[in-house]
């Protein structure tokens, strides 16, 4: 990796892309330390050390829900937007055809998605504002008449800061490497490390520092193999003549990832298991039956305890799975592969084929979505070792992800220019 990054720098378009995607982080760093007006820093951060939901947030965000940044929401309505459309398309036959017309199909696709992002944005915005007001972190906050000229610059604010991280993510696409959307999360998870590793330090339990940080090490390696991993499918190419030129006879292979679906299983189950909870603690003082009731659901929901981790074991391993066969039911290789005369050795083309690689994914993501069940309970078992650090087990895939992606494209950059010089 050392070795790429030091020939890269020896090129000068890729050391401008690099220079240019550092310097487009440098940005967010900077635009997510722009408050909204209004809040008690002090409290707010309290509340997100107390609030469970808040403070994965804050994490990803970068410490700008803390700060209650304009960026504060970071990429996320963007992100939620793209796994709407994702599965729309598999539930909407227009949505279908579209994404099948190639580079015209997919920019339209995307502008859906941007314009998705923005409602997304104002309505995540609003009710995070409704949330602080009710902790009473934040005043004149509201739909009335004294009110609504703040609520409206401070949803406005936050949610053109969204669309601005999108931007300069695209940018990042455009003229850095690596995906950019990504890579601006990546920077905001990163930038609390420091944080954290500080606090641990300066609690004095060495031991535990050390503990954890083995543990670390042990799950990004063992990340890395699963995100690599993959079950190779043979296909040959039937030959075909056409006029005096013959086509076709390779052979070559599917690869079908172990995890298909990423981190996406990890965050629709973290929002089902963090929501219930954060929502009963608002209505847990409550008098009566309400308040006993919603008492009851936040002890349940309270990641403390043996139930809860049991519950997003389960959640995620399903959601990896469902997951997994949407996005495969979307790609069509059975189809395509009939389509272009490719054929898998001992298997008829059609629907053999299709069931026959549904055979084979569904047992290769049994490892995928254990594997990912067990990164996410890690820290129920990291909270035995130190209560001073947080693995973050979505955090973790999200940084490795990243890394390995940004590292790949620019290796696949360091090889087009290796054969142009062999061209020329």
């Amino acid at each position: 990796m050392l070795d790429a990054l030091v020939r890269a720098f020896q090129l000068p378009d890729l050391r401008r892309k690099i220079i240019f995607t550092f310097a487009m982080l440098v940005v967010f760093r900077i635009f997510a330390h722009i408050p909204v007006p209004g809040v008690d820093p002090v409290r707010l951060a309290q509340f997100f050390q107390t609030n469970q939901l808040m403070g994965m947030l804050d994490l990803f965000s970068g410490g700008a829900m803390t700060t209650f940044s304009i960026a504060a929401m970071g990429v996320y309505p963007y992100i939620t937007a793209q796994i709407i459309m994702q599965l729309l398309i598999g539930a909407i036959p227009s949505l279908e055809e579209l994404s099948s017309e190639g580079e015209r199909g997919r920019q339209r696709i995307n502008q859906y998605v941007n314009w998705m992002t923005v409602p997304l944005a104002a309505l995540q915005a609003y009710g995070t504002g409704v949330l602080l007001q009710s902790q009473g972190l934040i005043s004149n906050f509201g739909l009335g008449a004294g009110s609504l000229l703040p609520t409206a610059a401070m949803v406005i604010s936050m949610t053109a800061g969204t669309l601005f991280l999108v931007w300069l993510g695209e940018l990042i696409t455009e003229n850095g490497i690596g995906n950019g959307v990504s890579i601006i999360i990546f920077a905001g998870i990163v930038s609390r490390l420091p944080q954290i590793v500080g606090q641990s330090l300066l609690s004095g339990d060495i031991l535990a520092t050390i503990a954890f940080g083995a543990l670390g090490v042990v799950t990004v390696a063992a990340i890395v193999v699963v995100q690599e991993a993959h079950r190779r499918i043979p296909v040959q190419y039937a030959k075909r003549i056409r006029g005096n030129r013959l086509y076709g006879g390779q052979s070559t292979h599917i690869p079908l990832r172990v995890n298909s679906a990423g981190m996406i299983p990890l965050i629709f189950a973290m929002s089902i298991m963090l929501l219930p909870g954060t929502i009963a603690s608002y209505f847990a003082v409550s008098p009566g039956l309400i308040g006993d009731i919603a008492a009851r659901i936040r002890d349940i929901f309270n990641a403390t305890g043996v139930i809860y981790w049991l519950c997003y074991f389960l959640l995620v391993v399903m959601f990896t799975f469902f997951y997994t066969m949407v996005i495969f039911q979307q790609q069509k290789l059975a189809e395509n592969l009939q389509k272009y005369g490719g054929f898998i050795p001992g298997i008829r083309p059609g629907r053999p084929t299709e069931e026959y690689l549904n055979r084979v994914l569904f047992r290769i993501t049994i490892l995928g979505a254990v594997f990912l069940g067990v990164v996410a309970i890690l820290p129920f078992f990291a909270q035995g070792i130190s209560t001073s650090l947080i693995l973050s087990s979505t955090g973790l895939l999200i940084v490795v992800g990243v890394v390995l992606d940004t590292m790949k494209q620019l290796e696949a950059q360091l090889m087009m220019r290796n054969y142009e010089g062999l061209i020329k």
